[in-house]
């Protein structure tokens, strides 16, 4: 009794079921993939997104813009940004040309405040700043995280239901074994 508790399915023993077998070979397969297929998915999403967050820092760049209109006091739509309203504004750009669109800003600023804003390398108005490094990092984590969970789960879930099914089978087996020798026992009690 000096054998491992784990390997038991794996070690020749005339109690080893031909469902102990599958399930050890299941059971190695799925901590297999969720572990390789889990791993592999988190570290490409992960720098994916770390490529993301490296080119939105690269590409855009903070300018001054004029706010052509007061902006309006509280909350104009149904989901606010952080006291944030929209507003239109005038900014150059890397040409030297002025151009004008819509952007988030702080509410109640007057006509004619400078704001920053963000624009890409065309000069267009890009939706946010982006994330500075450390957020990228934590996000891509994140987003990593996620992404072999994603894939871990379904397999996880698949072996579940695939020992499930050995269970059943098993304990049917042990039914229809136990039917053949109780009779033998003689008396019932009860």
């Amino acid at each position: 009794m000096n054998a491992k508790p784990g390997l038991w399915r794996w070690r020749s023993n005339p109690l080893r079921r031909r469902e102990d077998v599958v399930e050890a070979w299941l059971v190695l397969a799925v901590w297999m993939v969720v572990v390789v297929a889990g791993a592999v998915a988190g570290v490409l999403t992960a720098r994916a997104a770390a490529d993301v967050f490296a080119a939105q820092r690269a590409h855009r760049h903070p300018v001054r813009a004029v706010l052509l209109a007061d902006a309006p006091h509280g909350a104009t739509s149904a989901w606010p940004a952080d006291g944030l309203v929209r507003a239109r504004v005038r900014w150059t750009a890397p040409d030297g040309t002025p151009r004008t669109g819509d952007t988030l800003v702080d509410s109640g600023l007057r006509s004619g405040a400078r704001v920053a804003v963000w624009r890409d390398d065309h000069g267009n108005l890009a939706p946010a700043k982006p994330t500075n490094p450390t957020e990228g990092a934590i996000e891509a984590g994140v987003f990593g995280v996620a992404a072999a969970l994603a894939v871990a789960a379904p397999v996880y879930g698949a072996g579940a239901l695939g020992r499930l099914w050995l269970d059943r089978r098993r304990m049917a087996r042990w039914e229809r074994e136990w039917d053949l020798v109780e009779p033998r026992w003689g008396h019932r009690t009860g």
